[in-house]
């Protein structure tokens, strides 16, 4: 089985760098940060210490929260980071008061909490998003349950969770977020693994709506952090 993996960097100022927008499954964990502006789809090559960069590091080390990442084997997943103009503060109260998602992300039409408000270790939340038509499943509207495995403020997180909607299911998705402050403003980074036979029958395309959600979440977190006062 080929591993497609994208790596894509969005706005930003380092040299490291759904089905629907929404897409973006998962459960809570205290993480560190890694990164890397063009998707690559390529199988993982080897890495030679000798030869290796600090920037070839960014790019092959998965992100991870408390030591736990994606599903590494996958042949989904994809990557992406924003510079966001905005304190910590408002970027983290953003990204964890997930009941107010829908006032912000046009993919979220609905969503439920249930355990700690705002998310904290243990919470569990489920959302709806519509999923367009793809040329093996029709269009429908996803119902995804995530739940928090751990967290660590203004830090990292990472959830995970099934998404089921009619004929079209992903049995786990695997997401870690991870915020880091320069120089005044906010780097988000973000990676999320599919995993399941129905996505998996075609994995570019899996992939490519993947990646959109993901830059969508991006784009619309850095539009309302830094629309705040």
């Amino acid at each position: 089985m080929t591993t497609t993996s994208l790596v894509h960097r969005r706005r930003t100022t380092l040299p490291l760098l759904a089905i629907a927008g929404a897409l973006a499954l998962t459960t809570v964990t205290a993480c560190t940060s890694d990164a890397s502006d063009i998707p690559v789809a390529t199988a993982p090559a080897a890495i030679d210490p000798a030869t290796t960069t600090a920037a070839d590091t960014a790019v092959a080390t998965p992100l991870t929260c408390a030591g736990a990442g994606i599903d590494a084997d996958s042949p989904i997943h994809y990557r992406s980071e924003i510079m966001i103009d905005a304190p910590m503060s408002t970027v983290w109260d953003l990204h964890t008061d997930a009941a107010r998602w829908p006032s912000w992300q046009q993919p979220v039409t609905s969503i439920r909490l249930t355990g700690p408000e705002p998310l904290a270790v243990g919470s569990q939340f489920q959302w709806t998003t519509p999923a367009p038509a793809t040329p093996t499943t029709p269009a429908t509207t996803l119902t995804i349950t995530s739940t928090v495995h751990e967290l660590q403020p203004h830090s990292c997180v990472r959830w995970s969770g099934p998404a089921i909607g009619d004929g079209l299911n992903i049995d786990n998705g695997v997401h870690v977020w991870n915020f880091s402050e320069v120089d005044g403003a906010v780097l988000v980074q973000t990676e999320e693994s599919w995993t399941g036979s129905q996505v998996e029958g075609d994995v570019p395309t899996s992939t490519a709506f993947l990646g959109a959600g993901l830059d969508a979440w991006l784009s619309e977190l850095e539009a309302t952090a830094e629309s705040k006062p």
